[in-house]
């Protein structure tokens, strides 16, 4: 099935024009890749124009309220030789979000509607097999973290039964960062999941509904939505070289990555340990679980690569990982190919529906209480038809997410 992706803002485009540039070289000069892999993973995320031998055309949106970026976006498609966004795929503006949320999604947002939901339109009907949509955005800003809610909540109504994947970009806290390494490695770690690979119903055949399965797997209760995904290996070319990796050590650093809630592997805290058998950890309130495990509700391995079937996963069923009315058997899920990804020989990636988003919500939940409080930028909302009523409604809504959370460990 063919995904359809949207590219909101700086962030979204950016990362999603990065995502595009791996699945097009992934595997493209290794002669010992199966033709069907390539096949499912070109009709995933590419279409090909009938009767013509041009390069593959990428199942995407574009949409910002600014025309550099995407021009950008654009001109990096096109220089790679490989694959290009279609002519007609892009929607833009020349006057921005100005960074406001509500400027996004009360002044942009209805104002465009009619014209990104004609591009998103075209596209779908593009899909012989349409398997649901993937939304690119950052949580900041204007366009991306605006404009794209009002976005999803239009494809929701108008696409009711599809699946819709928001893949969301959290703003970096302090200090310098390099966005163009960070892209790659949100990239990679997307394409670590989303690539073919064998899901539970076969292992033999590579699964051809990548979003269904994913969320089939994972959001097993309508109260817990929240997904993050971790994934190792990840180094340069020059590391590589010198590294050689096997799946007990791959699997161990994995399981303390979920375990510690690292999101790289060498941000893993090794003290963290889980209660020992028979003996369930205590609830406590969020404020005293600082030095507290990370606590499951559903969680979905994807190993690829040499050996793969030699993995084992048992350290990933223990019921101590998990929340006390979810049995480890029906939480997790196993997918499993022996085709490599990108320049590893051997890699592991685990999307988890966990507490792993639980700290930096509150925290900003926190932060946004007492910035509402003193009365800082509300104007800058309110003067786009934002009202305090929305506000108090919005610390709800996320504080419930919170609550739902917390109960699980």
């Amino acid at each position: 099935m063919s995904v359809v992706l949207l590219q909101l803002g700086q962030c979204g485009n950016q990362v999603g024009q990065e995502l595009l540039e791996l699945v097009s070289t992934d595997g493209r000069n290794d002669p010992g890749r199966p033709d069907s892999y390539r096949a499912i993973s070109l009709e995933r995320f590419f279409r090909q124009e009938a009767g013509t031998d041009a390069v593959p055309i990428a199942r995407a949106v574009l949409v910002d309220m600014e025309p550099k970026v995407i021009s950008q976006t654009l001109a990096k498609a096109m220089k790679s030789g490989q694959w290009s966004y279609g002519n007609h795929s892009y929607f833009c503006q020349k006057q921005g979000s100005g960074n406001n949320w509500a400027n996004g999604f009360c002044i942009h947002g209805p104002r465009h509607e009619e014209a990104v939901l004609d591009l998103v339109r075209r596209e779908v009907e593009q899909c012989e097999r349409f398997g649901g949509f993937i939304a690119m955005m950052s949580l900041a800003g204007g366009t991306g973290s605006g404009l794209g809610t009002y976005i999803t909540q239009c494809l929701r109504d108008m696409y009711p039964n599809s699946f819709i994947l928001n893949q969301l970009t959290w703003p970096y806290g302090t200090g310098e960062i390099s966005f163009t390494d960070i892209n790659k490695v949100i990239a990679h770690q997307l394409g670590s999941v989303l690539q073919p690979v064998c899901t539970r119903w076969s292992i033999s055949e590579y699964g051809t509904n990548p979003l269904g399965d994913l969320l089939e797997s994972l959001v097993t209760h309508p109260e817990y939505k929240l997904l993050s995904l971790m994934n190792i290996p990840l180094m340069s070319d020059k590391s590589l070289q010198f590294s050689t990796f096997t799946w007990p050590a791959l699997m161990k650093n994995l399981r303390q990555m979920l375990i510690a809630n690292a999101k790289m592997e060498a941000g893993i805290d090794w003290q963290m340990k889980l209660p020992p058998a028979g003996h369930p950890s205590v609830s406590k309130p969020f404020s005293d679980r600082k030095l507290c495990f990370n606590t499951s509700l559903a969680n979905l391995l994807v190993l690829r690569g040499k050996e793969v079937f030699q993995a084992d996963t048992d350290g990933f069923k223990e019921q101590a990982l998990y929340t006390s009315w979810m049995p480890a058997d029906s939480a997790l899920s196993v997918w499993r190919t022996s085709t490599t990804f990108s320049k590893y020989e051997k890699s592991a990636s685990i999307v988890s529906n966990s507490q792993c988003l639980q700290k930096s919500l509150d925290r900003i939940v926190t932060k946004a209480w007492d910035m509402f409080a003193s009365r800082a930028y509300v104007h800058q909302y309110m003067k786009h038809g934002i009202s305090e009523e929305d506000f108090l409604d919005c610390f709800t809504t996320v504080e419930q997410v919170i609550a739902s959370y917390s109960s699980l460990g």
